[in-house]
């Protein structure tokens, strides 16, 4: 089995949802002969999945006794709720996964086990777990809202283990949904680290500019044009830093520094930003820790980006 671990670092580490471990062993896809004996193992596990929820356990850590560790909740093939299955890959234990997307989730599962959702608990969870979720979330999110046909109109079909719908009718095959967008920590010559302000966001919340790549740009491009038209600056340079899936529900989060030499040009757009400031890594510190600001989650690649400018782990008083 391969191992893409190495693959998945880079200037930022190994971010909260980029650190799958799992094979996807692609070629088992359309073995229907193959699938099958996969599921009927009986050391398969599946994973049920409902709105991007699932069961995890929260349980006392083997390595710390005193601290906890949160894992997720899989169920062996036979006592998996009826549903359609996404074929997830190989652990590097020769484990089978799955996952079964259900309308709710069921009323219990293991005991203490508790429903949460990829954004709660994805920073919690080990490598493979991760990943895991991951996988199966971005999976339900897009059969869920593609169940026709674009070019008939008819209903479609899963195939190839839930990574192919199939229209029953023109037999057209549609592939999942991943939509690039740029995330970009923009800094001048004095070093500042520009945040703006979303005009759906908590009048607290800062973050650092991102936006969808559009058709027929490169991802420089939209770097360049996404800080003109919600900050006003120029981009003299951009370098890349990183990527994570973001399935909430059908992004690819590319990570970027960019610098500006124009920053007295600083202005929000006032649709999708409503402010922007410059902060000096001491500025930044301040206002997190007393709460004059909210960063983004740990989880997000916004974050990684903000604190490997700052140097470090910034604590919030939020």
């Amino acid at each position: 089995m391969a191992d893409h671990r190495d693959a998945a670092t880079g200037p930022l580490g190994q971010l909260a949802l980029a650190r799958g471990t799992v094979d996807r062993t692609v070629e088992l896809r359309l073995d229907e002969l193959a699938l099958a004996a996969a599921w009927s193992n009986p050391d398969t596990r599946v994973l049920v999945v409902s709105e991007g929820r699932a069961f995890v356990l929260d349980e006392a850590d083997p390595v710390d006794p005193e601290g906890t560790r949160t894992r997720l909740v899989t169920v062996p093939s036979y006592d998996a709720p009826e549903g359609d299955r996404y074929f997830l890959g190989r652990d590097e234990s020769g484990f089978m996964f799955f996952a079964v997307p259900t309308e709710t989730l069921p009323g219990r599962l293991d005991g203490d086990a508790r429903p949460a959702s990829l954004r709660e608990v994805g920073l919690l969870l080990s490598d493979r777990d991760a990943g895991l979720l991951t996988h199966a979330v971005a999976l339900e999110h897009w059969h869920r809202s593609h169940r026709f046909c674009s070019k008939c109109g008819n209903p479609t079909e899963v195939a190839a283990a839930g990574h192919i719908r199939r229209c029953a009718q023109c037999g057209t095959e549609h592939y999942p949904r991943t939509d690039p967008a740029v995330i970009m920590a923009v800094t001048d010559s004095e070093e500042r680290l520009l945040l703006g302000r979303g005009s759906s966001w908590d009048s607290r919340r800062f973050s650092v500019l991102a936006g969808f790549v559009e058709p027929g740009e490169s991802l420089e491009q939209a770097v360049a044009r996404e800080v003109a038209e919600e900050a006003g600056l120029t981009v003299t340079s951009v370098t890349y830093m990183g990527s994570q899936p973001w399935p909430f529900p059908y992004s690819l989060m590319l990570g970027f520094n960019a610098t500006v030499d124009d920053p007295e040009r600083m202005r929000a757009d006032g649709e999708e930003v409503l402010e922007v400031r410059w902060f000096s890594r001491r500025e930044l510190a301040e206002a997190a820790a007393s709460g004059e600001i909210v960063l983004s989650g740990r989880i997000s690649i916004a974050r990684s980006l903000i604190e490997r400018w700052y140097g470090g782990p910034l604590d919030s008083a939020v």
